[in-house]
């Protein structure tokens, strides 16, 4: 299972959200670019990027972005403001790993389903679900969408993963959450990265035996401290290692 180093963004500094309240963002006083180095120092393959701003519909973090994509060391995958096939190709080409789209496949699933397939394993599908709905801008519309339907409608789809968040509990109810993943990776044909469930190493304990979790986000508890990158990282990297039976 691979962990998700995840970094928000907003006015150009670290923050961190609950559950999606931008008014409400906790400002981390560190570097956002020397942050994401310190993670492929530390041993991970890969960071997850959400740019709050650009949610919101503006390109003040852009540069900012564009350096943390430049000077990581590592594959970025991005979030944030995915609206146009324009948006999708200026970050694929200014060198970001993955593109992660929610509110537009719920607009315009056709065209999300042609740069999946235009773009093999870059395109991650966001699947943000309040109150047994999904949720698309920027988790503040209710759509008509069921998570199972809506995962279902694109069975067919190349994505190279699907990020749940369970907003009900963010970071608050695990086990519900863990209930609400475990259930959607079990009929999803593509790998889920679960969202907001890690706090501790326990938590990844849990999910590396969920079938079908590819992998999971770790923003807040490392910021907190609470938990540390490399723990997780080796957590991550031996929960599925064979145990010798005992004589």
């Amino acid at each position: 299972m691979r962990i998700y180093p995840t970094m928000e963004l907003q006015n150009g500094r670290c923050v961190t959200l609950d559950k999606g309240r931008l008014d409400e963002a906790m400002i981390w006083h560190v570097n956002p670019a020397e942050t994401a180095r310190s993670w492929a120092d530390a041993g991970a393959e890969w960071m997850h990027l959400t740019d709050f701003d650009a949610i919101e519909g503006r390109d003040s973090n852009s540069e900012l972005v564009e350096e943390i994509i430049r000077s990581a060391e590592i594959p970025v995958q991005l979030a944030g403001g995915m609206r146009s096939r324009e948006q999708v190709e200026h970050w694929i080409d200014k060198g970001a790993g993955r593109i992660v789209i929610g509110t537009m496949a719920a607009w315009d699933p056709n065209l999300v389903k042609e740069l999946a397939k235009l773009y093999p394993d870059q395109i991650v599908l966001a699947v943000d679900v309040w109150q047994g709905s999904v949720m698309t801008d920027g988790w503040r519309s209710q759509s008509a969408f069921t998570p199972e339907a809506f995962i279902e409608a694109f069975s067919e789809t190349p994505f190279a993963a699907i990020l749940v968040t369970d907003i009900d509990s963010d970071m608050e109810d695990v086990e519900a959450q863990l209930g609400l993943i475990s259930g959607l990776a079990e009929t999803s044909r593509t790998p889920i990265i679960a969202s907001g469930v890690v706090r501790t190493t326990d938590d990844i304990s849990r999910l590396a035996y969920i079938p079908n979790i590819s992998g999971a986000l770790v923003g807040r508890a490392l910021f907190r401290k609470t938990l540390e990158l490399s723990d997780a990282l080796n957590v991550a990297s031996t929960a599925h290692e064979p145990v010798a039976a005992f004589q």
